[in-house]
């Protein structure tokens, strides 16, 4: 078992990373207040491994409520918020309950956010099944839902006391869900970790085989990556660079998503997309090679993401975008790439070099 830590002074907590964690009560145990836990999975989680969670609770004394919710992106709305809210009330938990997410990013976000507002708060603890989440959304403490103007744009910071991420489970990830987390993985390379790029170029294919030992690796470069920009600048108030580095592609990718409708593709994949718009937009300001366009662009379709965006129009993205959280002031703030290594945020894009990064993404 691999073990990080994650330093914001006394709400620091531990992420550990193996397989066969899920049967590990003990591991669990101590970050629980009460011994009552409310297990939050979906319908597609939850048949895998609601019971070897629940029963090794259940064998250590703790009593667990079980909530499964709909799978999907576009449940990721307040209807779902409102099942774990009656779950959560119709039981009679209180304070010392602990909110336990079993399940991908939906379901970490939808019941953090839950944890973070039921009762003012309650512990949590998240147990994320999906690679994606077990490399970036279980960790850092951003939790909400979606709305029809843009993704994620209700929320709450709330940490959990523990991320348990137990690698067995992506031996049932689809393939497809798969490929979607290798956007975030690829994405700690392209932001400040240039020896990982390089080594996620030289391990694709064995991390695609599900190799496990590949896999603890890359989830364990990512978290530990990203505990150090959280660690930083938790809330995201940084002027510059900060934790708001760590949504290279987002900006491009969230406008995909809620243009097209949350969940007609996956939340890595229009990430995928968004990225090599950024990285185009790069180019065009003069900070990449062409050829470092095309060493990203490489390695991203061989993770099996698209590096075509959506073809919603450039005037439909900058609408969508214009609705990011990174708005400050009327004026949109992107991550870019000065270098494959170095992301920044930048404010002073030239409109035409926008669309132009757009568009051309859009064609290929």
């Amino acid at each position: 078992m691999r073990r990080l830590n994650l330093d914001l002074a006394d709400r620091s907590y531990p992420i550990l990373i193996g397989g066969g964690l899920l049967s590990r009560a003990d591991l669990i145990l101590p970050f629980l207040r009460s011994a009552r836990v409310a297990l939050v999975s979906n319908t597609t989680v939850a048949p895998l491994y609601q019971e070897v969670l629940a029963t090794a609770l259940d064998k250590a004394g703790v009593a667990v409520t079980p909530i499964i919710l709909p799978d999907g992106e576009a449940h990721k709305n307040w209807e779902s918020l409102n099942l774990i809210y009656d779950a959560l009330l119709a039981t009679r938990c209180d304070r010392g309950t602990t909110v336990v997410a079993l399940g991908g990013g939906v379901i970490g976000d939808l019941a953090g956010f839950a944890a973070a507002t039921y009762q003012r708060g309650v512990p949590f603890v998240q147990i994320p099944t999906t690679l994606l989440s077990q490399v970036d959304s279980s960790v850092g403490g951003k939790t909400g839902i979606n709305h029809p103007r843009g993704k994620n744009m209700v929320g709450a910071f709330w940490q959990p006391k523990l991320v348990l991420a137990d690698t067995d489970t992506l031996k049932t990830l689809p393939d497809r869900e798969l490929s979607a987390g290798m956007a975030e993985v690829i994405k700690y390379g392209l932001i400040r970790d240039l020896p990982f790029l390089g080594w996620l170029e030289a391990n694709m294919e064995g991390l695609l085989a599900r190799n496990g030992e590949l896999l603890a690796e890359a989830i364990e470069r990512s978290c530990a990556n990203k505990a150090e920009v959280v660690a930083a600048d938790e809330y995201e108030t940084a002027r510059e660079g900060g934790r708001a580095l760590l949504n290279l592609g987002h900006t491009f990718g969230h406008a995909i998503e809620t243009g097209l409708g949350y969940g007609e593709w996956l939340h890595g994949e229009a990430v995928a997309a968004g990225t090599v718009m950024a990285v185009e937009l790069s180019h065009r300001l003069g900070w990449l090679s062409a050829a470092d366009v095309g060493r990203v662009r490489v390695l991203l379709r061989r993770a099996g993401l698209p590096v075509k965006g959506a073809d919603l129009g450039a005037a439909r993205y900058l609408e969508l975008m214009s609705h990011d959280k990174k708005v400050v002031a009327g004026s949109l703030r992107l991550v870019l790439l000065k270098a494959l290594g170095h992301a920044v945020t930048y404010a002073d894009t030239p409109r035409d070099e926008l669309v132009a990064a757009i568009d051309a993404c859009c064609r290929e």
